[in-house]
């Protein structure tokens, strides 16, 4: 034979040549959860070694993060039920949680990228991700309360405003909102493809943001389809959005490629909480290698053509990318 693909194999250094995708610090966003408090270091009873902060060491964790090399941060916030409204008043607020933790982070980490959730389920009563009249979730209205959000972000200092809630028309009105509010740096990372799957539970858990009733089927993506997120993906950066993300990751990595194929602006990845629960419980029983499992997981990602991947796994991957070197 002349042909041996296997001489590209023989060792470490000749593999490490001819590899194809990499990954690095500068790939990755962590999410960062934070609740009301001081001194709160809560773990997520179904997110095992992950956890809940209170500001004050949301800031540690931020500041950490940083040092270690990981470029940017994804908050979300835990609000009190006694805030929560149909209305999203308490998203809107100038001291709420989440533009205090924009501004507390911003101020100990300046160069930290901080991108914020923009979506109404943390604050709702309906635990909905947006206003709901006559059982519906209704389109304009939420729009219209995103785009406050989204400004009371830039206001506080937010890089990115990140919305999650797959409501019609939100990245065109949040670009206008910004632009005409004094923020045209304020980046868009719109969640374009989010999908109504099951993989969300654990995350639910860690925001008590589980929907009161119903599903999120009427906004959330069909599982089934592709042309449509497509579709999604190509409005959202027509409308103005400057990332694009395919949430969940693993199951919907067909979804990432063919995303890559018809976008030229980054594309990113979420790597949610059921995928990040799956491998540490199956880890946990033995039953696979849990640091082999993520690294081969995020390659997965980045073959798929994901040029950011936003994990759990963080401060896991660092670790293990340090020592290989």
């Amino acid at each position: 034979m002349h042909i041996r693909p296997r001489r590209l194999r023989t060792g470490t250094s000749i593999r490490s040549m001819a590899t194809e995708h990499t990954l690095g610090a500068s790939n990755l966003i962590a999410p960062v959860f934070i609740v009301e408090g001081s001194n709160v270091q809560e773990e997520i009873p179904s997110m095992p070694n992950y956890f809940r902060y209170s500001l004050d060491l949301a800031v540690e964790e931020a500041k950490t993060l940083f040092t270690l090399g990981v470029p940017a941060v994804l908050l979300f916030i835990k609000a009190d039920d006694a805030l929560k409204d149909n209305k999203g008043t308490e998203a809107v607020n100038p001291d709420g949680l989440m533009q205090r933790s924009i501004r507390a982070i911003k101020a100990a980490a300046p160069e930290l990228v901080v991108m914020t959730d923009v979506a109404l389920d943390p604050y709702s009563s309906f635990g909905h991700d947006g206003i709901v009249e006559n059982g519906q979730v209704v389109n304009d209205p939420t729009v219209q309360v995103l785009a406050q959000m989204a400004v009371s972000h830039a206001a506080a200092g937010a890089d990115f405003v990140a919305p999650s809630d797959m409501m019609d028309g939100r990245v065109a009105a949040i670009r206008e909102a910004l632009e005409v509010s004094g923020f045209p740096n304020t980046g868009i990372m719109s969640y374009s493809a989010k999908y109504a799957s099951c993989f969300y539970g654990p995350f639910r858990d860690a925001l008590d943001s589980a929907p009161g009733f119903g599903d999120k089927k009427t906004y959330q993506m069909n599982p089934a389809n592709i042309r449509e997120a497509i579709r999604e993906t190509l409005l959202d950066v027509e409308e103005g959005a400057d990332i694009v993300m395919v949430k969940p990751g693993v199951p919907y990595l067909d979804v990432v490629r063919a995303v890559r194929e018809h976008v030229d602006i980054p594309v990113a990845a979420y790597h949610v909480s059921g995928e990040y629960a799956m491998i540490k419980a199956a880890a946990a029983r033995g039953w696979l290698n849990e640091e082999q499992a993520v690294m081969e997981t995020m390659l997965s990602f980045r073959r798929a053509g994901a040029d950011l991947i936003a994990t759990y796994f963080c401060k896991d991957i660092i670790r293990m990318l340090q020592s290989v070197r």
